[in-house]
């Protein structure tokens, strides 16, 4: 029996729902704008953050932060220059892995294990990023 490659017209109905593109940006810049939110709540907080990592100074760089999870995701909700959006959290998003996840760095165990499976998360973020600019430019150029 051969199996058709086509998926399941309820599949296809909601892929080509035109909500449906920026309901998936919005679920994939969503940590993002709640961080920043999160951070503007409890400066002191987002400071001491920055000071745990070992980032000086800290207030410079939760100030960065903030700016970068509010305008990286407003850049690819509205789609006004979304690639320097994705390009802005994808590198963000890479240097907090390296910062936060260093799972090489640690001994076999249940906390090399978490900071393995975050690492990866961010690197699966990064490919989403990629993906909704590719997306994006193709539907430019079509």
């Amino acid at each position: 029996m051969i199996r058709s490659t086509q998926p399941p017209r309820f599949v296809t109905a909601v892929l080509d729902w035109r909500p449906t593109a920026h309901v998936a940006r919005l679920a994939l810049v969503s940590a993002y704008l709640l961080g920043a939110a999160v951070k503007v709540g409890d400066f002191p907080g987002a400071v001491a953050e920055q000071a745990h990592f070992g980032m000086k100074p800290p207030a410079l760089w939760a100030l960065l932060t903030i700016a970068v999870e509010i305008v990286g995701p407003l850049l690819i909700l509205t789609r006004r220059w979304l690639w320097l959006g994705a390009g802005m959290l994808g590198v963000f998003t890479l240097l907090a892995a390296i910062t936060a996840n260093a799972f090489w760095t640690l001994p076999a165990g249940h906390d090399r294990f978490m900071a393995t499976n975050a690492f990866f998360e961010h690197i699966g973020l990064i490919g989403g990023f990629v993906l909704v600019a590719r997306l994006d430019r193709q539907e430019r150029t079509a």
